[in-house]
């Protein structure tokens, strides 16, 4: 039993989303800042990795969270609201591509068979079981992310909130209008992709034991 006078404050930083969103919908709207706070550096990445320039992914955070403020009112809760915000996100980053790229993308038919060609020749090494301090060290974290800008918009999208953001399969399928199994296939496309670019650098580290 805590001491009088001495009850925990719980600071917003504390409450879930559906608590802010509930806070907000009593007529506190400034908890609109608090979830601009908890999720502006997912919403970037995700659009940035898309749209590749900063500019274009932080106009894409106004709209997002300008059609989360005018929403949220409606907002039925019958998904969490992460997956909510990343349907908006989504949908609003996809919009921003049209508009620079117009018509001019590949069918996916057509990323899959190029995928597919470049992780089809020959093995793979095993470079997922490096010790941290190497996966993780600057010449690393560079490949890894050419390597993330080679891949098609869609499996890049797949592997961001599956692996970068941890959501499950099912939720990443609901998100994007796949099946479990295109989810699977997708990542399971876009690991060998990455690891296929990393074979090289891995190879130089293990012959340098």
């Amino acid at each position: 039993m805590s001491e009088p006078g001495k009850e925990k404050q719980t600071s917003r930083e504390d409450l879930s989303d559906q608590e802010l969103v509930e806070l907000y919908r009593q007529g506190d709207k400034s908890i609109i800042d608090q979830l601009l706070v908890r999720y502006h550096s997912r919403v970037f990445r995700l659009a940035l990795s898309i749209l590749h320039n900063s500019q274009d992914a932080e106009e894409v955070i106004q709209e997002v969270f300008l059609k989360v403020f005018q929403k949220l009112d409606s907002f039925k809760g019958e998904s969490s609201f992460s997956s909510w915000l990343y349907r908006v996100a989504i949908n609003t980053t996809f919009m921003k591509l049209r508009e620079k790229r117009g018509a001019e993308t590949l069918p996916l038919e057509e990323m899959e068979r190029k995928i597919d060609e470049e992780t089809g020749k020959g093995g793979v090494s095993d470079w997922a079981r490096r010790p941290d301090d190497e996966l993780l060290s600057e010449e690393a974290t560079q490949i890894i992310t050419e390597a993330m800008e080679k891949l098609p918009d869609e499996f890049k999208m797949v592997v961001i909130l599956r692996d970068l953001d941890g959501l499950s399969t099912e939720e990443v399928g609901k998100l994007l209008g796949l099946s479990p199994a295109a989810v699977k296939s997708r990542l399971h496309r876009a690991r060998l992709f990455l690891r296929r670019r990393l074979e090289d650098f891995y190879k130089q580290l293990f012959e340098g034991e």
